[in-house]
């Protein structure tokens, strides 16, 4: 980036700051991070001050192949990201990875070098089911290699969090899954990330109430995005992705529920919807739905 892009970027990102002045943007007690994916087209400190300045507390970093860390190189990168971050006043409190067991390449770095920053929190990655074998018996050949990753997250002080997604063959998207595999293990080694908007999908009704409270005592992290059921061109219904107020997701009547739980966090803000191509027009549309969720947690008193 040339010296004159760097000036423009820069009075875009005090604009939209200054733009957040004022009684409306009162912070909420619970703190709120971008999901880094969703900034992967900025690294290092011009991250840290995108996040800033849109107003998030934190970032949930990508340490993961063609993220903003590559797990291969954790041991040199992320302190010196982590570093850049908290010199903006914002938190680190998770990390998102595609750690699925102690075999995962690199997994130990992982866990060591979120240990001595003090990282908390790590999402780990799904599993599948194969619709060819028996659902019961596939989720008892998980549990040995859950429990052998607890043990290891136990070692390292931290805790693996399972997102929670919708869709076929997902282990976890019938959210009865995680408590089979997780009830008898330390919610402090392995918890549940709880993505309300997929939760919803699975269950609209009822079943995303019943699914938050089974794994309420596994609850350590929460994702927000937005959804409506749309048709696509051959008349299928399905999910499309929405800004935040704009679709089905109960967000009142889920942070009451957040609130009653005592959640502490991390809670994590996805943009998952098409974006604009223009980097000033991301950011207000993440701005956008950033002061839509807080005004939800104010309400909540959150």
């Amino acid at each position: 980036m040339n010296n004159l892009e760097t000036r423009i970027s820069r009075r875009v990102l005090l604009a939209v700051a200054a733009a957040a002045a004022g009684p409306a943007a009162a912070q909420s007690r619970l703190k709120v991070a971008i999901f880094s994916k969703h900034l992967q087209f900025v690294a290092g400190d011009e991250l840290a001050e995108a996040a800033a300045a849109i107003g998030f507390d934190a970032i949930d970093i990508t340490v993961r192949k063609g993220g903003h860390v590559e797990p291969d190189r954790v041991r040199q990168d992320l302190p010196g990201l982590v570093a850049a971050i908290r010199r903006r006043g914002l938190e680190t409190p998770m990390v998102t990875t595609d750690i699925a067991d102690v075999e995962t390449p690199r997994a130990e770095d992982i866990l060591r070098a979120m240990a001595d920053l003090g990282i908390r929190y790590y999402r780990w990655a799904g599993f599948r089911y194969d619709p060819a074998q028996p659902y019961p018996l596939q989720l008892e050949r998980l549990k040995p290699r859950i429990a052998k990753l607890a043990n290891l997250n136990s070692r390292y002080r931290v805790c693996a969090m399972y997102h929670t997604h919708s869709g076929r063959d997902l282990v976890g998207a019938p959210i009865w899954d995680l408590y089979l595999l997780l009830r008898d293990l330390d919610p402090n080694a392995v918890g549940v990330n709880y993505d309300v908007a997929h939760a919803m999908i699975e269950g609209g009704v009822g079943g995303w109430i019943d699914s938050f409270r089974i794994v309420n005592r596994y609850l350590r992290g929460i994702a927000l995005k937005d959804f409506i059921w749309s048709k696509d061109a051959k008349g299928n219904w399905r999910p499309e992705w929405k800004p935040v107020g704009e679709g089905m997701v109960r967000f009142p009547e889920f942070f009451a529920m957040v609130k009653q739980a005592g959640f502490q966090g991390p809670l994590q803000v996805h943009f998952e919807y098409p974006m604009p191509s223009a980097r000033e027009d991301i950011y207000k549309v993440m701005k956008r739905d950033l002061g839509q969720l807080r005004g939800y947690l104010r309400e909540a008193g959150l």
